[in-house]
């Protein structure tokens, strides 16, 4: 008596990786998981733009995780010193320490890199 067993790797690997199947939703999982502490690391409410979703991929499936806030590239990458004008109107209008200030000009001083992405990511592993 002799036992043959053949395995169709490509129905197995579609097998797993289907909606519902136990890879896609370990992915799910782990994506959602670093998405929870982008959100927490994300600055104000940059953390209300970020979204995640499951995708296949050349090798197999992704997890792929957005923020799409307009201003992300300025806190992931940091800003150098720089000079901002009043676009529309003649004078910026802002508050400091409770009184309102009207200025043409203001020196920016810049901001660090927050890569609150990065964190997110080594956070999730």
């Amino acid at each position: 008596m002799t036992v043959e067993v053949r395995i169709d790797q490509g129905a197995l690997s579609r097998l797993l990786r289907r909606r519902g199947g136990r890879a896609y939703k370990k992915m799910e999982q782990r994506t959602e998981r670093v998405a929870d502490f982008a959100e927490a690391e994300a600055p104000g409410s940059m953390g209300d733009y970020i979204s995640w979703k499951v995708v296949e991929g050349p090798k197999g499936l992704q997890g792929v995780i957005v923020c799409d806030h307009p201003a992300v590239l300025f806190v992931l990458n940091g800003t150098r010193p720089h000079l901002i004008r009043p676009r529309r109107k003649k004078f910026l209008r802002f508050e400091v320490e409770g009184h309102v200030v009207y200025t043409k000009l203001v020196r920016h001083p810049g901001t660090r890199p927050n890569d609150f992405m990065g964190r997110a990511l080594r956070l999730g592993r």
